[in-house]
């Protein structure tokens, strides 16, 4: 499994709402997410609007494919991009290069 982390910037005047809708996200949306592959994924949001995003995924390129098929998250993204200057966040992810991971070290196998 490949881990990802990614960031994005919501926007600071509509925090609030970010958050509550992210508090109930749509059961189709999220069957979507963990068929398509999305596992152990986590969003983190800061008090200035930046977004990180964690995942582990055995393709992400494949993955993002996949859930960019599905109708139900071409009627998330349109929901979402009122929330970023950018537009559709899944489109716009920052994907940042790890540099460490503790357990790689170690030599563990988790």
């Amino acid at each position: 499994m490949r881990r990802i982390c990614f960031t994005l910037q919501v926007r600071p005047d509509r925090l609030e709402e970010y958050r509550r809708r992210h508090a109930q996200v749509w059961p189709d949306m999220l069957a979507a997410l963990r068929d398509t592959g999305w596992t152990d994924y986590s969003l983190f949001l800061r008090e200035d609007g930046l977004l990180v995003g964690y995942l582990l995924t055995d393709d992400f390129d494949a993955a993002l494919a996949a859930m960019d098929a599905t109708d139900v998250n071409a009627r998330w993204q349109a929901q979402m991009a009122e929330f970023f200057d950018t537009g559709r966040p899944d489109q716009h992810m920052h994907v940042l290069t790890e540099v460490f991971h503790l357990e790689d070290q170690l030599g563990d196998d988790r």
